[in-house]
């Protein structure tokens, strides 16, 4: 592991979070398996506008030990639910811009239907209950904190 980037793997199951670019092929080749009739990879990018204001970048920070553990257990049900060979989950904290990727998720399975639907709970268990907060900075005003989830804005108190 390098300085980077934090993981944890168990068994199937691989997480991360890393401040580096994302690599698609390196989380693909994560599930990859002779055994698999299906491989389903969820990107997650910086789009460039949120209701209609221009988007400069998105921010993104986390309580990694805890935000890592909730990762791996979400990945861990869904392994045994939905019957996979392997998921993978890598999330990028820091900044992303514009276009670029800040969560892949790869899984396997013998076949596609399992696949499909496994990739689509993992992507929404994580935004509903991962550690992670993005801040999405907007072109001539100030940014907003969210909860990583569609469009919930975060709250702070203290």
């Amino acid at each position: 592991m390098d300085l980077e980037t934090n993981e944890l793997k168990e068994d199937a199951c691989y997480v991360a979070l890393t401040h580096d670019y994302l690599n698609v092929n390196s989380v693909m080749d994560r599930v990859r398996s002779p055994r698999a009739g299906a491989i389903v990879m969820f990107a997650g990018t910086t789009r460039d506008n949120f209701g209609g204001k221009p988007v400069k970048e998105l921010q993104y920070s986390a309580y990694n030990p805890l935000a890592l553990r909730t990762m791996l257990s979400i990945c861990k049900e869904i392994h045994t639910e939905y019957g996979l060979i392997a998921i993978a989950m890598v999330h990028r904290l820091g900044t992303v811009p514009i276009g670029e990727e800040s969560i892949l998720i790869a899984v396997s399975a013998p076949h596609r239907q399992a696949a499909w639907r496994a990739g689509e709970r993992a992507l929404e268990d994580c935004k509903e209950r991962v550690e992670v907060w993005k801040r999405e900075e907007f072109e001539g005003e100030d940014g907003v904190w969210r909860a990583n989830r569609d469009g919930a804005k975060g709250t702070f108190t203290s």
